[in-house]
């Protein structure tokens, strides 16, 4: 047997001891993700093993270094471990903005101590965040961003407002794109770190179509952030954003995966021919989309991935999700338009279905990424 083999045999052998059995059940809605955090109310006494079992191990984290409360697998081992976990549909121990987002920036642009201090909390759950970029006035032109963040000599002062802050109301610390000069657009921008409860921090949710929302309104009245919270170089910030938001439309595109199995077998029998050959060509294009991010990840891990690829992926991934949602209302007829009661989740597939209108717009709206990709992948002229 070779290395890797061994490791299939081992990493096999452990799940099935130690991921309990309801971990292996489908998620029945958003309250099943375990986010972590110092607010952090475990669903379950099995939700709160699976995360402690898998932190220990560092497979929350697989293939971050050990030093940073990652299990140091190389991007092969890593790729069997998920192989493994879905073989037994075991859930993600853990939801993490800090594992999909900061952690990767921090690897690449943070000091020796950021890193210290900040990844293995992200890695364990011990610690939430939340993304602070897009403003009033600035959403597809991020660049143009004003939350004003003036040096007092001992400590960064922060004034302005963000918002779409996803889960600013529930995060523990925030990553944060402020303006600490107005000589250069894109060149006075600083990537900050500070805690929520820092005196002067307060949100508001927004609330959406849907009835329901991860949204908020995240304003900074005079908030004082000690000065090494800056990862990267002061004024050098939009190099770590531009990093950042490539693993955010990573992330993003994964919502074309929609779990495991197809969505004609979700569906179940369908009489309207014309609706299952809908669904029988959505199911091709989920299975071509799934090689094709297989492809990407490996591209990724390897440094070798067009900078525009995390573009294309988030397009063409939030475009697949919002079909899935399309032709899941149409197979549920009439009782998949109920809003409020018990048998339908409190409406759970038409409020999902309405939550899918932001996909295109989160992350970077689709036009924006289509205009990336023209330029910079297909080198369209003009574009």
């Amino acid at each position: 047997m070779t290395d890797l083999e061994n490791f299939r045999q081992e990493a096999r052998a452990w799940l099935e001891a130690n991921c309990p059995a309801e971990m292996r059940a489908p998620m029945r809605g958003e309250k099943d993700m375990c986010w972590g955090g110092r607010n952090w109310t475990f669903q379950s006494d099995a939700q709160k093993h699976w995360l402690e079992a898998m932190a220990q191990r560092g497979w929350t984290v697989p293939d971050w270094p050990k030093d940073y409360g990652g299990g140091g697998l190389s991007p092969a081992e890593a790729k069997v471990l998920k192989e493994e976990m879905a073989a037994i549909r075991a859930r993600s121990p853990l939801t993490s903005f800090g594992i999909s987002m900061l952690g990767p920036a921090l690897l690449k642009y943070g000091t020796e101590e950021q890193k210290k201090r900040f990844l293995p909390e992200i890695a364990c759950g011990e610690i939430r965040w939340c993304q602070g970029y897009s403003e009033p006035g600035a959403g597809s032109d991020l660049a143009g961003l004003t939350t004003k963040c003036e040096d007092r000599g001992d400590h960064w002062l922060v004034n302005g407002q963000k918002v779409w802050t996803s889960y600013a109301d529930q995060a523990d610390w925030i990553f944060c794109l402020v303006r600490t000069s107005t000589e250069s657009k894109h060149g006075g921008i600083s990537f900050l770190l500070f805690d929520m409860e820092s005196p002067g921090v307060s949100t508001k949710p927004i609330l959406l179509i849907s009835g329901n929302s991860p949204f908020c309104e995240t304003f900074f009245d005079d908030v004082k952030v000690p000065k090494d919270q800056v990862v990267g170089e002061v004024n050098k910030g939009w190099d770590v954003a531009k990093y950042l938001l490539g693993h955010e439309r990573e992330m993003i595109s994964g919502m074309g995966l929609g779990g495991s199995g197809s969505l004609g077998a979700t569906v179940g029998p369908i009489g309207d021919p014309l609706l299952r050959a809908e669904i029988a060509d959505f199911d091709v294009d989920a299975l071509a989309f799934s090689a094709m991010s297989e492809r990407f990840i490996d591209q990724l891990k390897a440094s070798v991935a067009h900078p525009a690829m995390p573009s294309m992926m988030k397009y063409a991934g939030t475009e697949l999700n919002k079909r899935r949602h399309e032709l899941l209302m149409a197979a549920g007829g009439s009782e998949f338009l109920e809003w409020d009661s018990e048998r339908s989740k409190c409406g759970k597939p038409a409020r999902d279905w309405l939550r899918t209108k932001a996909n295109s717009i989160e992350g970077g709206t689709s036009e924006v990424q289509l205009g990336i990709v023209a330029k910079h992948i297909l080198g369209l002229p003009g574009a």
